[in-house]
């Protein structure tokens, strides 16, 4: 017997807002199976706002209000069965935070969960590694985003060591990472990796997705160190306009592709790794499954 859920993701992020919505696919003695149905990305941009000025300006305020009812629209449409929004960087260091979150439940009927650095890793890192990764190799899981960088060691299959750091896209764009964080960072990835005789990289976000589609390379196939050195190079050779004009780059992408690189590199540098993987993963994929798994256990205890 064949059944067909569909379940949606909000992820609030420092640069973008998504809107993730899956079918996911039961049937009798097989595993279920996740395919995207909606992916939807608006780039409002909260960490600009936030890490400035320390709070959510007006006028982004109604963007993510206005956001938030195409996504409940959206999600209507879809006949959408469960869904769960969760802020990330910006939200839960804005001081009007909460009160944005609040006139969104208020306006669209959205409830937000504003989650901390540690929790967004644990979603992330719940995302169904196990079809990316051969459990006999170890991996620095690196997720950037715009306020934050999630980082996670798998080995043996399993998350040993996981941390957030407060270095992203839209704050390195704004000149507000204390040299100490950057410290920080390569004394934990160093220390947390040193016991390993190799590692490889695994990235998530929009940048090194963009990246690694303008690569070529088959899916499944790892980016080099000395490839991504080289990407970096370019891009820096390009200006912001040119990047838009002549890399066919977005906006909103053409100027965080050059920080999100530099965090990616200096992951790898610092952990030995001589290979990044890329797969389609991220927050909003990774709260679908942990949604799922939450259904799957509350059912299992009511039998």
């Amino acid at each position: 017997m064949l059944k067909i859920l569909k379940y949606a993701a909000i992820d609030i992020g420092s640069n973008a807002v998504r809107l993730l919505i899956s079918s996911i696919v039961e049937e009798k003695n097989k595993p279920p199976r996740f395919k995207k149905t909606s992916l939807v990305r608006v780039p409002i941009r909260l960490g600009a706002d936030v890490f400035i000025n320390d709070e959510i300006s007006k006028e982004n305020t109604n963007r993510m209000l206005d956001a938030m009812l195409a996504f409940k629209l959206l999600m209507k449409t879809h006949r959408v069965d469960k869904y769960k929004a969760c802020a990330t960087s910006a939200m839960r260091e804005a001081n009007n935070g909460k009160e944005v979150s609040d006139l969104i439940k208020e306006s669209t009927g959205i409830t937000v969960d504003i989650i901390d650095g540690e929790e967004e890793a644990t979603i992330i890192a719940a995302t169904d590694l196990s079809n990316f990764i051969d459990k006999n190799k170890t991996y620095l899981y690196v997720d950037v985003g715009g306020g934050s960088t999630e980082f996670s060691v798998i080995y043996n299959g399993e998350k040993t060591a996981s941390r957030s750091f407060k270095i992203g896209t839209v704050r390195l764009l704004n000149d507000i990472v204390k040299k100490e964080t950057w410290l920080d960072l390569e004394q934990w990835v160093k220390q947390e990796t040193k016991q390993h005789d190799s590692i490889e990289v695994i990235g998530s976000g929009g940048n090194i997705n963009n990246i690694f589609k303008s690569s070529g390379k088959a899916a499944g196939k790892p980016l080099t160190y000395f490839y991504l050195t080289t990407y970096y190079n370019m891009l820096q050779s390009y200006s912001y306009e040119e990047r838009i004009t002549e890399l066919n780059m977005n906006q909103d992408r053409a100027d965080v592709i050059i920080p999100a690189t530099r965090i990616y590199l200096s992951a790898m540098k610092w952990s030995g790794a001589k290979d990044i993987y890329v797969p389609k993963i991220g927050l909003a994929d990774g709260i679908i499954k942990s949604m799922y798994k939450e259904t799957i256990l509350s059912h299992t205890k009511l039998k």
